[in-house]
């Protein structure tokens, strides 16, 4: 109970939250994609490329892979977009990105550390944003949302795949207690820290999950909001457009 608290005063303000997660990515940077396996059993790459899949990236596309860690997503991304297209890395954290650096066909991708609340690149100039898991992370989710929104071109998609809230009741409860135990128990062993992977379950239940994500995007301007889920809710795809007949880009949701 006192670490849940400790994570949640850390993660309650929005510049608090944008430098834990930043630090706390940092410290498990060198066993995140072997954390991932283990907790998801290899699922996380397959749920991956169905997120690309969905994107519908085209030869030459410009693609975003935001709070992209080691750079799956941007990885996956890098055949669908060809040598004419381009792929782009952003994450606040320099430790995983030094990593998805080094990994096979990494230098092919351009690298960026940026902040999902103010986006370095300019309106209108990305074919495809994806995220892995970065959702629930974000300082301010509807900034964040708006930011994606006006870096789209016209007909651009927003993909994101992230934990997801089972509709029942009684599953959703079941679920986040076993994300307590289990979670901490995989910080534990992988990490000897806890509260690196403490961190899902607590940002989990403050976060507004597949459907307030879908409600969040439509009213910053996204057309055919949607979401996907997998595993009975437990996980879940997010997916939108920006229109092509929707040419102002819509007021920021306060910061």
């Amino acid at each position: 109970m006192r670490l849940s608290r400790r994570i949640q005063r850390h993660i309650r303000a929005p510049s608090a939250k944008r430098l834990y997660v930043r630090d706390l990515f940092g410290r498990i940077a060198g066993r995140y994609d072997l954390t991932n396996d283990v907790m998801s059993l290899g699922q996380h790459r397959r749920w991956k490329d169905r997120a690309i899949e969905l994107a519908a990236i085209e030869p030459g596309h410009v693609v975003l892979d935001l709070a992209a860690g080691t750079g799956d997503l941007a990885l996956g991304a890098m055949a669908p977009a060809g040598q004419e297209g381009a792929v782009i890395a952003g994450d606040l954290t320099r430790p995983m990105m030094a990593i998805g650096r080094e990994r096979r066909g990494g230098e092919a991708v351009r690298w960026v550390e940026c902040d999902a609340t103010a986006l370095p690149f300019a309106g209108g100039s990305l074919d495809r944003v994806l995220i892995g898991y970065g959702l629930r992370n974000f300082p301010n989710l509807g900034v964040c949302l708006a930011e994606i929104y006006r870096c789209l071109k016209p007909g651009g998609k927003l993909v994101a795949l992230d934990f997801g809230k089972p509709g029942s009741g009684p599953v959703k409860s079941l679920y986040l207690r076993y994300l307590d135990l289990s979670t901490r128990l995989v910080g534990w062993t992988l990490h000897r820290d806890v509260e690196a992977y403490a961190y899902i379950p607590e940002s989990l239940r403050a976060y507004p999950a597949q459907a307030g994500v879908a409600e969040l995007m439509r009213r910053v301007g996204f057309a055919w909001a949607g979401y996907a889920d997998i595993m009975w809710g437990t996980m879940a795809l997010n997916f939108g457009e920006r229109p092509v007949d929707r040419v102002p880009i819509p007021a920021p949701l306060s910061r």
